[in-house]
């Protein structure tokens, strides 16, 4: 098993505690887990991304290499453009239909829709309102859309959500696996 991830996103939106949840599942299957994260201007806005690896084999790099990534997971739809030089043929993009429009040059939003659209693996779809409906936030929502893509088991995801928010008590546990649950079922 080997899964070269890259999630994206703006500072605030959850990428790097997605990124946590896959790692600590990865690892309490026993997998191998090396991660890079760039946080940049990580308050809220500023591009955040990190390089997730999970692999039964050793890994020897945390760098994914060009044209490798078997998963794009972004918080919204123009941060997975701007990564997409990283994913590999056969890989699949994961995001969020919902822009975070930031930047007063940001493109076009239906020419971003049109670019990921030529991609042949693609799950698009406006997460923030499936999470906004179980007051929960957008990034559990498309971890779980993520989900049949990891290799990992879902159940270990959850796991993973009660061990890292179980401090934060039952409520924060519990929305959070309806999100996961309904990113998974909103394909």
């Amino acid at each position: 098993m080997k899964k070269d991830i890259i999630l994206c996103g703006v500072g605030g939106d959850g990428i790097v505690s997605v990124a946590k949840i896959i790692s600590d599942a990865a690892l309490n299957l026993g997998l191998n887990v090396k991660q890079s994260e760039i946080h940049g201007m990580s308050q809220r806005g500023g591009s955040v991304f990190s390089h997730l690896r999970v692999s039964s084999e050793p890994i020897f790099a945390d760098v994914i290499p060009e044209g490798k990534a078997d998963i794009i997971l972004s918080s919204e739809p123009m941060e997975a453009l701007r990564y997409i030089n990283f994913l590999a043929p056969d890989g699949v993009v994961i995001t969020n239909s919902d822009p975070f429009v930031n930047i007063s040059n940001y493109p076009d939003v239906e020419r971003v829709y049109a670019e990921l659209k030529k991609l042949p693996k693609l799950v698009c779809f406006n997460a923030n309102a499936i999470a906004k409906e179980l007051n929960a936030r957008g990034n559990m929502v498309l971890l779980g859309a993520a989900a049949p893509y990891l290799e990992i088991a879902f159940d270990e995801l959850e796991k993973a959500i009660k061990s890292i928010f179980g401090r934060k008590g039952d409520d924060v546990v519990d929305t959070n696996i309806r999100a996961i649950r309904a990113g998974r079922d909103a394909k």
